[in-house]
């Protein structure tokens, strides 16, 4: 192996492609190793917690955790705050996220009954007091920071385009549309001509 590897499941999507798109910003020619669900069983034991995404980088074992990975890339690429408290408050946005995702994504194995009870459970309550919490926390803008984009903003980026697309059934694709900063965000990441490259290949 000479360059790095990411190794996420074959979607544009969550974790993964956040992690896809922090390498494409910091111009890392990187492989980008996309999983069959099929092919994940025989691969899971092999990672190093059981999960995706993975980055393989030369001469080191194997790094896991979206977060871990943002904040290295981050680090190395001029993408994450050089100081210390400033990172601190970033990284809690990012576990911000991963908070999110941890309450919806156990709804995505329900039954139909089941899902849709625990997804409008969570438009009534955690849904908004989540996306008050990011609102607080969001300086001026565009960016979570301020005026550059950092991994923090691609994190929040994936998230808030999970629900805008409509396609979490039961949840609103308008559920974070009275958040200013936080579809400022969503729209600065949008309209970064990275991002758009990426999504122009």
């Amino acid at each position: 192996m000479n360059k790095p590897r990411l190794i996420y499941f074959d979607a544009p999507v969550s974790r993964g492609e956040e992690c896809r798109l922090a390498l494409h910003l910091a111009g890392v020619d990187f492989d980008d190793v996309r999983i069959k669900v099929a092919d994940w069983p025989a691969l899971k034991e092999r990672t190093p917690y059981g999960g995706l995404p993975v980055l393989e980088l030369p001469g080191v074992p194997a790094l896991a955790h979206s977060n871990a990975i943002l904040v290295l890339i981050g680090r190395r690429y001029g993408l994450h705050p050089i100081d210390d408290v400033e990172a601190a408050r970033h990284e809690g946005m990012m576990q911000h996220v991963e908070d999110l995702r941890a309450k919806v994504s156990p709804t995505l194995r329900m039954p139909e009954d089941q899902k849709k009870a625990a997804r409008e459970g969570l438009v009534a309550d955690y849904l908004p007091a989540w996306a008050r919490a990011a609102e607080r926390n969001i300086e001026r803008g565009p960016f979570f920071g301020g005026d550059r984009i950092h991994v923090v903003d691609l994190k929040i980026y994936m998230a808030v385009r999970w629900f805008n697309g409509g396609k979490v059934d039961h949840i609103p694709a308008t559920i974070f549309a009275d958040y200013p900063k936080l579809t400022g965000v969503f729209n600065a990441v949008s309209d970064h001509p990275g991002v758009k490259g990426w999504y122009a290949r």
